[in-house]
């Protein structure tokens, strides 16, 4: 068997392990506030947030992945080493965060990855500055967005049902969580699978399997979404205990907030074809919700340690792409 394709073929196993990972890091994002509010339990979570994972394939195109493909760095210096350091060192950072139960963000670290090992490999030039500057300015915007949707969203409820039945307020967001929660899903398997779509379509257009001209092929679309699914599936319960309690105590009607601000800038994201971080974006939401009640009801040291996280993944990831681009050079040329 040809070596090249031996090499292509174990390159989008890297890519779909961390499709894998990505939905085992991101469960938390998905399941956290419908687990901390007690209205599924954690495996009937996983299951539903898993469904809607998939689900996505029928809702959202590809804009992100072709963002991730073309809009980082230049495809036409993408290679198997470049491709190898990205993967790894998002890897790498996802196994660092999993196990200290850190919600970073999966999405920066494959954009600092893949950023780290083209620079590597061809100088600053093959920088796609609209492309990295939308994507950075979205690691402020996305959680600010979660974080007033979700503040806007917890008054509107609050004054619509100030004068209802507690008992009854309290049933009838238990039900508006299940659809909130799927929502979220929705829009986590429809940002985040696209990620490792553009990485394994822009290590195929280097190769010339894509023709003249970058695109996703269908087969790579499902696979993703299906990876992704798969980790979901597996979960992440370290994460899950941060997000769910640690940041703030949330009630089913919070959780609903939460979850629907989050969804919805998601959604937007998506559409416009921005990689955001689906674990930015549903922090931003939890911190809003909590500081509706008050200031204090958020722990703000827990915050500050997730908020620190975001900003050292890209330049962290950047240093580790760059260090794993160099060491599969070496064998893989």
């Amino acid at each position: 068997m040809d070596a090249a394709f031996i090499i292509l073929v174990l390159l989008i196993g890297v890519a779909l392990a961390f499709d894998f990972m990505n939905g085992l890091h991101d469960a938390a994002n998905s399941i956290a506030t419908v687990v901390a509010t007690r209205v599924l339990s954690p495996p009937l979570a996983v299951l539903w947030a898993a469904g809607f994972n998939f689900a996505a394939f029928f809702v959202f195109g590809v804009a992100v992945a072709n963002t991730i493909g073309k809009g980082i760095v230049s495809p036409d210096i993408i290679s198997d080493a470049v491709i190898f350091g990205a993967l790894m060192a998002a890897i790498g950072w996802n196994v660092i965060t999993w196990l200290r139960g850190i919600p970073s963000s999966s999405s920066h670290a494959l954009v600092g990855g893949l950023l780290g090992a083209g620079v590597a490999k061809a100088g600053l030039g093959v920088i796609q500055v609209p492309g990295v500057s939308k994507t950075v300015f979205a690691i402020f915007l996305s959680p600010t967005v979660g974080f007033i949707l979700a503040l806007v969203l917890v008054l509107i409820v609050s004054w619509v049902f100030m004068k209802a039945n507690p008992a009854l307020a309290d049933r009838i967001f238990r039900r508006l969580q299940l659809v909130s929660a799927a929502a979220y899903s929705l829009g986590h398997g429809g940002n985040d699978a696209q990620k490792t779509m553009g990485i394994i379509a822009v290590l195929l257009y280097s190769r010339g399997l894509l023709g003249a001209e970058f695109h996703v092929p269908f087969w790579v679309v499902i696979t993703c979404y299906l990876t992704i699914a798969m980790g979901t599936l597996c979960g992440g319960w370290r994460i899950v205990h941060t997000m769910g309690s640690k940041i703030t105590r949330l009630s089913p009607q919070q959780g609903f907030c939460a979850e629907t601000g989050g969804a919805i800038t998601l959604f937007i994201a998506t559409h416009f074809g921005v990689p955001v971080s689906t674990t930015h974006t549903i922090t931003g939401s939890i911190i809003g919700v909590g500081a509706a009640r008050r200031a204090s009801a958020v722990r703000w040291n827990v915050a500050r340690g997730i908020v620190l996280a975001w900003f050292v993944t890209i330049p962290a990831c950047a240093a580790m792409g760059a260090g794993f681009y160099w060491l599969g050079s070496l064998f893989l040329t």
